[in-house]
């Protein structure tokens, strides 16, 4: 209450001191030119409206029902006024009725004077209506600056609470967050083979990540560090043709061996753990971009492979005769045709990768959050070393005492890649927990609505 009267107090000041700087105003200025529709010495009423004289006085209820005589028009302060003599006060000209003219006006202003009391009693009557119309205005007046004072007070109130709501939520936390991934999409191992061409295929993998990330106030983007460990398995492929030669020295003389086939398809597979240490930002519209480099081991490296028309020729050079597909030459059995290994020669050889993510992820009402992207990882090291590059991939035993000599199958990886190298790319699916989990959700939901 003790605002409001404070609020009250204050308006009335502030109206007073505009009134006074107004009329200040108009004295100092020149008398403008105006046009007026009464002339000096005319005859005219003041209308009951007009509760104010052009100095501000309120006029004493008598002179409205009073007929005055113009005694002058205008003047520098008041340029539009009209003075009245019989009161000698200045009142604006649209608050006059001209009466000399006005015959029905004259004989009512006739009867009131012929008839004193009836005079009175109607001034009465307009006295107790003016008051009663001056009473409900009052009152307006009241309600309407009770009202006004109310409304600021509750919009400085709401105000208030919301710039603190702001200023708490405008604070940013460091926070940590533990992710579990799973992605999918196409790998394979770059062999780099003169005789063939790699056959690409898919991977599935688990990731287990930890991070933390720095958050500071009017940055829209956190930083962060990534590390964990990722484990999962991938499968490839090649395919290459065998043509090769080479002599194999016995105690009856030399050998010379010559070996085609006409295709061979190998799948390589391979389970690998992967260890990623990855540079991270995530921006407040819930954009992430992940980069860095990963270390990639691959611990477990199985192989199937079919051979198509093998064909093995022996020529001794000493008795000058050549053996085509007879068991002196050596053959390959049917289960050699499908061949299957568990170490392609790919077995433990480090991988250094690159690896980028791209994404976008939902917080959720928990604090947690969801996360959808894209991944992609090329290797640009591997310690693979080819230490059969020399031999053929169908290794052959000369006969011995008992005249028959064997076939061994070898990988085609391991046989004819030169190089090797990984890559894979797909989609990620990542749930995130977040800690602390409050100030986070409160954070991010403070900036996505």
């Amino acid at each position: 209450m003790k605002t409001i009267k404070s609020i009250l107090i204050a308006a009335t000041l502030i109206c007073a001191s505009a009134v006074s700087t107004m009329s200040a105003q108009q004295a100092a200025e020149p008398a403008k030119q105006h046009e007026f529709k009464v002339a000096i010495g005319d005859s005219v009423m003041i209308k009951r409206e007009c509760q104010q004289y052009l100095t501000g006085e309120r006029p004493s209820v008598w002179v409205w029902d009073k007929v005055h005589t113009v005694r002058q028009l205008g003047t520098k302060r008041f340029p539009d006024g009209v003075l009245l003599m019989n009161i000698y006060s200045w009142m604006c000209e649209d608050c006059l009725i001209p009466v000399n003219n006005n015959k029905a006006l004259q004989d009512s202003i006739a009867t009131a004077q012929a008839d004193p009391a009836q005079a009175a009693a109607e001034e009465a009557r307009r006295a107790a209506e003016q008051a009663r119309q001056d009473s409900i205005a009052a009152a307006q007046a009241v309600a309407d600056s009770i009202a006004a004072a109310e409304a600021e007070i509750a919009a400085a109130a709401e105000k208030a609470k919301q710039d603190s709501i702001k200023s708490e939520q405008k604070f940013k936390h460091n926070y940590d967050r533990f992710t579990i991934g799973v992605r999918g999409g196409a790998a394979g191992l770059l062999h780099s083979v003169i005789n063939g061409n790699w056959t690409c295929g898919f991977d599935a993998m688990l990731d287990l990540q930890y991070a933390h990330y720095w958050a500071k106030d009017g940055r829209p983007v956190d930083l962060g560090i990534i590390v964990g460990l990722g484990v999962g398995y991938s499968r490839s492929g090649m395919k290459a043709a065998v043509d090769t030669a080479y002599t194999v020295n016995t105690v009856d003389g030399d050998i010379n061996y010559n070996l085609k086939a006409d295709q061979v398809k190998e799948h390589d597979g391979q389970i690998q753990l992967e260890v990623p240490v990855l540079f991270s930002l995530i921006h407040d519209n819930g954009l992430f971009f992940n980069v860095g480099p990963k270390f990639m081991l691959p611990v477990y490296t199985p192989y199937d492979q079919t051979i198509s028309n093998p064909q093995i020729n022996a020529y001794f050079p000493e008795e000058g005769i050549n053996v085509s597909n007879e068991v002196i030459t050596g053959f390959l059995k049917d289960d050699q045709m499908t061949n299957k290994g568990t170490d392609n020669g790919n077995q433990f050889s480090i991988n250094v990768m690159l690896t980028a993510e791209l994404g976008y992820e939902w917080v959720l009402k928990s604090g947690n959050s969801l996360g959808l992207g894209a991944y992609a990882n090329y290797c640009v090291y591997n310690s693979f070393g080819n230490s059969t590059k020399a031999k053929s991939l169908m290794d052959v035993t000369p006969p011995s005492g008992t005249g028959v000599a064997s076939v061994d199958v070898l990988s085609a990886t391991k046989t004819y890649a030169d190089k090797l190298g990984y890559f894979d790319a797909g989609i990620k699916l990542a749930y995130h927990f977040n800690f602390p989990k409050k100030q986070y959700k409160k954070y991010r939901d403070s900036k996505l609505f």
